[in-house]
């Protein structure tokens, strides 16, 4: 009994810590896109002032649908922004975009854990899926070496949230003094900036722990299989 109290509390607490950063970021972007920055200026010439600034030529800004669908692709050399943060001249859309241009900037300079990153999705994209088959495999085939294995290859997950948090706390930190240094934004708007990018790093924060609580979830279920 205890073991289902407990199984059933963590899967609560990670929906709990999910739903909760979500809505978090989404209050932060919200309350700051209605304010619009003193120098009028859209996230898009935000990002090519700073791309311009770090001698950043080769990449491309380009507006992509949805909505904090925001990201830079280091593959093609493109940054893409929502149409909002593209064409918004919000705290909000500016630092998003700030935001965006710190991760090109990570990857001039050859940042270590986005280095890391990049080689490790590929393990990641595949682990994570074969994971929980070879789990499930495991508990039909009664075999505990094949119910590990496949907790092992889940927990790649969690390996891959540990290098995003400080590759996304060292953007926003990058963001910052790019908006600073240029005075894409004058004090009060810096203050403003700093809690929607702090807002986002929660995120990732959450995700750490809800990827460390996926993987005790799954150790609770391999505890009450051995049980049985």
């Amino acid at each position: 009994m205890n073991d289902y109290i407990i199984y059933y509390g963590i899967t609560l607490i990670t929906l709990i810590i999910t739903l909760g950063a979500s809505l978090y970021v989404k209050f932060n972007y919200s309350r700051f896109s209605k304010v619009s920055t003193k120098k009028g200026i859209t996230g898009r010439e935000a990002a090519q002032e700073i791309l311009d600034k770090n001698g950043l030529n080769d990449i491309y800004i380009v507006e992509t649908k949805g909505n904090l669908t925001d990201h830079y692709d280091p593959s093609r050399k493109v940054i893409r922004l929502s149409s909002e943060v593209f064409h918004g001249e919000s705290i909000s859309s500016v630092s998003v975009a700030a935001h965006e241009c710190g991760h090109a900037i990570q990857d001039k300079v050859g940042y270590t854990f986005m280095r890391i990153r990049s080689k490790i999705v590929p393990i990641v994209n595949i682990s994570s899926r074969v994971g929980y088959i070879v789990i499930v495999i495991g508990i039909v085939m009664q075999s505990l070496n094949l119910i590990w294995t496949g907790i092992i290859l889940e927990s790649a997950i969690l390996l891959f949230q540990l290098v995003t948090l400080p590759v996304e706390i060292d953007a926003s930190r990058r963001a910052l003094i790019e908006l600073q240094n240029l005075n894409l934004l004058n004090s009060e708007e810096v203050s403003g900036s700093k809690k929607v990018l702090r807002a986002a790093a929660l995120t990732y924060v959450a995700g750490v722990l809800s990827a460390a609580l996926s993987i005790l979830r799954l150790i609770l279920i391999y505890g009450r299989n051995r049980d049985n």
